[in-house]
Protein backbone atom coordinates (compact mmCIF):
# COMPACT_ATOMS: atom_id res chain seq x y z
CA UNK A 1 0.00 0.00 0.00
CA UNK A 2 2.98 1.99 1.08
CA UNK A 3 3.94 1.84 -2.40
CA UNK A 4 0.63 2.82 -4.51
CA UNK A 5 0.32 5.64 -2.21
CA UNK A 6 3.78 6.76 -3.37
CA UNK A 7 3.69 5.85 -7.07
CA UNK A 8 0.07 7.49 -7.07
CA UNK A 9 1.37 10.89 -5.48
CA UNK A 10 4.23 10.51 -7.90
CA UNK A 11 2.21 9.98 -10.95
CA UNK A 12 -0.32 13.08 -9.83
CA UNK A 13 2.37 15.44 -9.43
CA UNK A 14 4.41 14.98 -12.27
CA UNK A 15 1.75 15.27 -15.07
CA UNK A 16 0.27 18.63 -12.97
CA UNK A 17 3.04 20.47 -12.27
CA UNK A 18 3.96 19.86 -16.25
CA UNK A 19 0.54 20.91 -17.01
CA UNK A 20 0.16 24.05 -14.66
CA UNK A 21 3.57 25.27 -16.27
CA UNK A 22 2.66 24.82 -19.79
CA UNK A 23 -1.20 26.20 -19.03
CA UNK A 24 0.34 29.31 -16.91
CA UNK A 25 2.83 30.58 -19.39
CA UNK A 26 0.69 30.10 -22.50
CA UNK A 27 -2.11 31.65 -20.47
CA UNK A 28 -0.16 34.54 -18.77
CA UNK A 29 1.87 35.97 -21.37
CA UNK A 30 0.04 38.00 -23.24
CA UNK A 31 -2.52 39.06 -21.11
CA UNK A 32 0.66 40.13 -19.13
CA UNK A 33 1.96 42.48 -21.12
CA UNK A 34 -1.49 43.92 -22.39
CA UNK A 35 -2.30 44.56 -18.92
CA UNK A 36 1.10 46.38 -17.72
CA UNK A 37 0.75 48.21 -21.13
CA UNK A 38 -2.77 49.61 -19.85
CA UNK A 39 -1.26 50.50 -16.28
CA UNK A 40 1.69 52.30 -18.22
CA UNK A 41 -0.50 54.25 -19.98
CA UNK A 42 -3.11 54.96 -17.23
CA UNK A 43 -0.34 56.01 -15.04
CA UNK A 44 1.40 58.54 -17.91
CA UNK A 45 -1.81 60.02 -18.74
CA UNK A 46 -3.05 60.23 -15.03
CA UNK A 47 -0.40 60.91 -13.03
CA UNK A 48 -0.11 57.10 -11.87
CA UNK A 49 0.37 56.94 -7.81
CA UNK A 50 2.82 53.68 -8.20
CA UNK A 51 5.30 55.72 -10.22
CA UNK A 52 4.86 58.64 -7.60
CA UNK A 53 4.91 56.01 -4.75
CA UNK A 54 8.61 54.73 -6.60
CA UNK A 55 9.80 58.17 -7.32
CA UNK A 56 9.86 59.15 -3.58
CA UNK A 57 11.79 55.54 -2.75
CA UNK A 58 14.60 56.44 -5.38
CA UNK A 59 15.15 60.20 -5.04
CA UNK A 60 18.26 61.55 -6.61
CA UNK A 61 19.40 58.69 -8.34
CA UNK A 62 18.85 60.48 -11.97
CA UNK A 63 19.79 63.56 -13.77
CA UNK A 64 15.68 63.73 -14.15
CA UNK A 65 13.40 61.78 -12.06
CA UNK A 66 9.95 60.32 -12.83
CA UNK A 67 8.32 63.38 -10.54
CA UNK A 68 9.80 65.33 -12.90
CA UNK A 69 8.73 63.63 -16.34
CA UNK A 70 5.04 63.56 -14.71
CA UNK A 71 5.00 66.80 -13.98
CA UNK A 72 6.25 67.93 -17.09
CA UNK A 73 4.45 65.74 -18.77
CA UNK A 74 1.08 66.93 -16.94
CA UNK A 75 1.50 70.85 -16.85
CA UNK A 76 2.93 71.60 -20.32
CA UNK A 77 3.14 75.24 -19.23
CA UNK A 78 3.77 75.83 -15.92
CA UNK A 79 2.39 78.78 -13.95
CA UNK A 80 3.72 80.62 -11.35
CA UNK A 81 2.82 78.07 -8.46
CA UNK A 82 4.83 75.52 -10.46
CA UNK A 83 7.37 77.49 -11.29
CA UNK A 84 10.98 75.82 -11.64
CA UNK A 85 11.86 77.90 -8.01
CA UNK A 86 8.73 76.29 -5.87
CA UNK A 87 10.55 72.54 -6.54
CA UNK A 88 13.60 73.52 -4.71
CA UNK A 89 13.72 72.92 -1.28
CA UNK A 90 13.16 75.83 0.81
CA UNK A 91 16.10 77.14 2.15
CA UNK A 92 16.88 77.55 5.95
CA UNK A 93 16.40 80.99 7.20
CA UNK A 94 18.83 83.60 7.20
CA UNK A 95 19.83 84.87 10.76
CA UNK A 96 18.00 88.49 11.38
CA UNK A 97 20.45 91.24 10.86
CA UNK A 98 21.15 93.15 13.69
CA UNK A 99 19.85 96.14 14.50
CA UNK A 100 21.85 99.40 13.99
CA UNK A 101 23.53 101.33 16.33
CA UNK A 102 21.54 104.68 17.01
CA UNK A 103 25.26 106.24 16.05
CA UNK A 104 25.19 104.56 12.77
CA UNK A 105 21.62 105.47 11.66
CA UNK A 106 22.25 109.46 13.21
CA UNK A 107 25.78 109.83 11.98
CA UNK A 108 27.26 107.64 9.32
CA UNK A 109 30.60 107.05 9.57
CA UNK A 110 32.89 108.85 6.61
CA UNK A 111 34.00 107.65 3.70
CA UNK A 112 37.74 106.72 2.20
CA UNK A 113 37.39 109.91 0.32
CA UNK A 114 35.65 112.01 2.31
CA UNK A 115 38.42 111.57 5.00
CA UNK A 116 41.13 112.66 2.34
CA UNK A 117 42.68 115.72 3.23
CA UNK A 118 41.50 118.88 0.71
CA UNK A 119 43.68 119.13 -2.29
CA UNK A 120 45.91 122.80 -2.06
CA UNK A 121 44.70 125.32 -3.47
CA UNK A 122 46.09 125.68 -7.61
CA UNK A 123 48.52 128.45 -7.41
CA UNK A 124 48.92 129.89 -11.19
CA UNK A 125 52.53 130.09 -12.00
CA UNK A 126 52.34 133.35 -13.86
CA UNK A 127 50.53 136.08 -14.92
CA UNK A 128 49.76 139.37 -17.27
CA UNK A 129 51.88 141.49 -14.62
CA UNK A 130 49.72 144.10 -13.85
CA UNK A 131 48.04 145.01 -11.03
CA UNK A 132 45.00 145.86 -9.35
CA UNK A 133 45.48 148.96 -6.28
CA UNK A 134 42.88 148.42 -3.68
CA UNK A 135 40.31 151.46 -3.17
CA UNK A 136 40.83 151.38 0.61
CA UNK A 137 42.36 153.99 3.29
CA UNK A 138 42.63 153.29 6.57
CA UNK A 139 43.18 154.82 10.38
CA UNK A 140 46.87 155.52 11.22
CA UNK A 141 48.15 152.94 13.44
CA UNK A 142 51.29 152.78 16.08
CA UNK A 143 53.70 155.20 16.76
CA UNK A 144 57.00 156.90 15.16
CA UNK A 145 57.34 157.88 11.16
CA UNK A 146 54.22 157.58 9.41
CA UNK A 147 54.75 155.15 6.83
CA UNK A 148 52.19 154.85 4.12
CA UNK A 149 51.55 151.64 2.40
CA UNK A 150 49.07 150.27 -0.89
CA UNK A 151 48.04 147.34 -1.69
CA UNK A 152 48.05 145.92 -5.40
CA UNK A 153 47.47 142.47 -6.34
CA UNK A 154 48.40 141.01 -9.86
CA UNK A 155 45.61 140.72 -11.87
CA UNK A 156 44.28 137.15 -12.79
CA UNK A 157 44.41 135.50 -9.34
CA UNK A 158 41.65 134.84 -7.36
CA UNK A 159 42.13 136.99 -4.69
CA UNK A 160 40.49 140.42 -3.56
CA UNK A 161 43.01 143.40 -3.31
CA UNK A 162 40.46 145.11 -1.18
CA UNK A 163 40.48 141.72 1.12
CA UNK A 164 44.42 141.42 1.11
CA UNK A 165 44.41 144.89 2.08
CA UNK A 166 42.37 144.52 4.63
CA UNK A 167 44.64 141.44 6.14
CA UNK A 168 47.59 143.50 5.77
CA UNK A 169 45.91 146.01 8.00
CA UNK A 170 44.93 143.34 10.60
CA UNK A 171 48.74 142.37 10.55
CA UNK A 172 50.18 145.55 11.45
CA UNK A 173 48.50 146.84 14.21
CA UNK A 174 48.39 143.40 15.63
CA UNK A 175 49.72 144.22 19.74
CA UNK A 176 53.03 142.12 19.00
CA UNK A 177 53.69 143.93 15.92
CA UNK A 178 56.04 146.54 14.51
CA UNK A 179 53.13 149.58 15.08
CA UNK A 180 52.62 148.43 19.18
CA UNK A 181 55.52 149.08 20.05
CA UNK A 182 56.84 152.71 18.52
CA UNK A 183 58.35 151.59 15.62
CA UNK A 184 56.09 153.37 12.75
CA UNK A 185 52.71 154.92 12.66
CA UNK A 186 51.22 152.54 9.18
CA UNK A 187 48.57 153.83 7.46
CA UNK A 188 46.88 152.52 4.28
CA UNK A 189 46.31 154.24 1.26
CA UNK A 190 45.12 154.23 -2.60
CA UNK A 191 47.05 156.88 -3.39
CA UNK A 192 50.77 158.74 -2.69
CA UNK A 193 51.83 156.11 -0.42
CA UNK A 194 55.40 155.65 0.68
CA UNK A 195 55.69 151.60 -0.08
CA UNK A 196 53.86 149.27 -1.87
CA UNK A 197 53.08 146.01 -0.93
CA UNK A 198 52.51 143.93 -4.16
CA UNK A 199 50.86 140.22 -4.08
CA UNK A 200 52.21 138.60 -7.39
CA UNK A 201 52.71 135.54 -9.15
CA UNK A 202 55.93 133.45 -9.16
CA UNK A 203 56.87 134.49 -12.44
CA UNK A 204 55.75 137.75 -11.92
CA UNK A 205 57.56 138.09 -8.20
CA UNK A 206 61.07 136.27 -9.82
CA UNK A 207 60.87 139.56 -12.83
CA UNK A 208 60.57 142.11 -10.10
CA UNK A 209 63.03 140.75 -7.96
CA UNK A 210 65.37 140.20 -9.82
CA UNK A 211 65.41 143.84 -11.39
CA UNK A 212 67.30 144.24 -7.49
CA UNK A 213 69.52 141.81 -8.01
CA UNK A 214 67.57 139.31 -6.04
CA UNK A 215 67.23 135.68 -7.30
CA UNK A 216 63.82 134.44 -5.63
CA UNK A 217 63.88 131.45 -7.84
CA UNK A 218 59.47 131.07 -8.32
CA UNK A 219 59.75 130.42 -4.51
CA UNK A 220 60.52 133.91 -1.50
CA UNK A 221 59.26 137.41 -1.53
CA UNK A 222 61.56 139.71 -1.63
CA UNK A 223 62.41 143.78 -0.75
CA UNK A 224 62.66 146.37 -3.36
CA UNK A 225 63.77 149.92 -3.79
CA UNK A 226 59.76 150.80 -3.91
CA UNK A 227 58.33 148.07 -1.55
CA UNK A 228 57.48 144.62 -1.08
CA UNK A 229 57.36 141.92 -3.53
CA UNK A 230 55.44 138.89 -1.83
CA UNK A 231 55.12 135.47 -3.98
CA UNK A 232 51.55 134.47 -4.33
CA UNK A 233 52.54 131.14 -3.25
CA UNK A 234 53.79 131.77 0.12
CA UNK A 235 50.98 133.73 0.71
CA UNK A 236 48.35 130.80 -0.35
CA UNK A 237 49.89 127.83 0.65
CA UNK A 238 52.41 129.19 3.14
CA UNK A 239 56.19 127.53 3.90
CA UNK A 240 56.99 123.48 4.37
CA UNK A 241 59.31 124.83 7.32
CA UNK A 242 56.80 127.02 8.70
CA UNK A 243 54.75 125.01 12.01
CA UNK A 244 51.29 126.62 11.32
CA UNK A 245 48.86 128.01 8.57
CA UNK A 246 49.36 129.88 5.60
CA UNK A 247 47.10 132.45 7.26
CA UNK A 248 50.08 132.46 9.97
CA UNK A 249 52.81 132.26 7.87
CA UNK A 250 51.17 135.75 5.77
CA UNK A 251 51.61 137.34 9.30
CA UNK A 252 55.34 136.41 8.87
CA UNK A 253 56.04 137.63 5.46
CA UNK A 254 54.57 141.00 5.98
CA UNK A 255 56.43 141.00 9.39
CA UNK A 256 59.41 140.48 8.00
CA UNK A 257 59.56 142.47 4.86
CA UNK A 258 58.60 145.80 6.52
CA UNK A 259 60.77 144.91 9.25
CA UNK A 260 63.61 145.45 6.21
CA UNK A 261 61.07 148.89 5.22
CA UNK A 262 61.75 150.34 9.04
CA UNK A 263 65.33 150.13 8.37
CA UNK A 264 66.37 146.46 9.29
CA UNK A 265 68.96 145.38 6.61
CA UNK A 266 70.58 142.73 7.98
CA UNK A 267 69.03 138.64 8.26
CA UNK A 268 69.28 136.85 11.83
CA UNK A 269 70.18 133.36 12.85
CA UNK A 270 68.45 130.84 15.65
CA UNK A 271 69.87 131.72 19.01
CA UNK A 272 69.39 128.75 20.18
CA UNK A 273 67.50 125.61 20.23
CA UNK A 274 63.63 125.41 21.31
CA UNK A 275 64.33 129.17 20.73
CA UNK A 276 61.62 131.75 18.90
CA UNK A 277 62.79 132.31 15.66
CA UNK A 278 63.37 135.77 14.84
CA UNK A 279 60.83 137.26 12.49
CA UNK A 280 64.04 138.77 11.12
CA UNK A 281 64.89 135.34 10.25
CA UNK A 282 64.50 133.94 6.83
CA UNK A 283 62.55 131.24 8.47
CA UNK A 284 61.93 129.68 5.22
CA UNK A 285 65.06 128.56 4.32
CA UNK A 286 65.29 126.85 8.08
CA UNK A 287 64.96 126.94 11.58
CA UNK A 288 68.33 125.38 12.82
CA UNK A 289 66.69 124.47 16.03
CA UNK A 290 64.43 127.52 16.49
CA UNK A 291 60.30 127.26 16.97
CA UNK A 292 59.06 129.04 14.10
CA UNK A 293 57.35 132.52 14.60
CA UNK A 294 55.71 135.17 12.71
CA UNK A 295 55.67 137.75 15.03
CA UNK A 296 58.64 140.54 15.99
CA UNK A 297 57.82 140.76 19.73
CA UNK A 298 56.64 138.21 22.11
CA UNK A 299 53.39 138.31 24.19
CA UNK A 300 55.28 140.46 27.13
CA UNK A 301 56.76 142.58 24.40
CA UNK A 302 59.92 141.61 24.48
CA UNK A 303 61.82 141.83 20.97
CA UNK A 304 62.90 138.30 19.54
CA UNK A 305 66.46 138.86 18.12
CA UNK A 306 69.14 136.28 16.96
CA UNK A 307 72.30 136.61 16.03
CA UNK A 308 72.87 138.95 12.81
CA UNK A 309 73.66 136.86 9.46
Amino acid sequence: MGKRAVGRRGRRRGPARGRGRRSNRSRRSPAHIVLAGLVLAAVIVGGGAAVASWQDDEAGTGPATAREVTDTLRSPEPTPSASASSKRPPSSPSPPSPPASPSASVEPSPSASSRRPPAPPRVPASGPGTFTTARADGDRVGSGPLRRYRVQVENGIDISATGAAAEIQRILAHPRSWAAHGRGTFQLVSSDADFVIRIATPATADRLCLAQGLNTRGELNCETVDGVVVNLRRWVLGSPTFRGSAAEYRHLIINHEVGHEIGIRQHMGCRGPGKLAPVMMQQIKGLNGCRSNAWPYNEHGTYITGPTL
